[in-house]
């Protein structure tokens, strides 16, 4: 099994994978999609190629483009989290774990980070539990969905979750 950064020549099997994990009818075939919370697209080709040519976001991804974790460089030993995504067809094989403890290890060796935080949706209960038994905890701040996140259906927010490394 091979996880390594993506580049910009993984951008359309990159992004494809992102958008089955998260919206429309493909997410709907696994457990962490955001299909009855969120509509259009989860990211664009332009923002994935702003993530992979930002010199703090490494995008890593496991071979055959079945799953991807962002791990962003904050500064001040903190590490930020996102777009974990396993294709659905994939999911609960432990994918979702490996790719968590590949971005865990990268913040930590790379980005010297001693802290990482992520945000969830509120009402994305399962998943915070999921993440919550590998050592995750609210740190009591809450975030607005991003405009670019698309319609909602219902009103919702983030929490932020943080963890110590390693």
């Amino acid at each position: 099994m091979t996880i390594r950064p993506a580049t910009l020549a993984d951008l359309a099997p990159l992004h494809a994978l992102i958008e089955r994990a998260y919206r429309g009818d493909t997410a709907r075939e696994g457990w962490t999609n955001e299909a009855h919370l969120l509509s259009g697209t989860r990211t664009t080709t332009q923002a994935l190629t702003a993530q992979l040519t930002d010199p703090d976001t490494v995008l890593l991804l496991h071979e055959g483009a079945l799953a991807t974790v962002q791990i962003t460089n904050l500064g001040q030993a903190r590490a930020y989290l996102g777009q974990l995504a396993v294709d659905p067809a994939h999911q609960s094989k432990g994918l979702g774990r490996i790719m968590l403890d590949a971005a865990h290890a990268h913040a930590h060796t790379h980005m010297h980070a001693a802290t990482i935080e992520m945000s969830v949706i509120n009402v994305r209960h399962e998943l915070i539990a999921w993440y919550q038994r590998r050592g995750y905890t609210p740190n009591g701040e809450t975030r607005p969905m991003p405009e670019s996140a698309g319609p909602t259906t219902r009103p919702i927010h983030l929490i932020i979750l943080e963890r110590p490394l390693p």
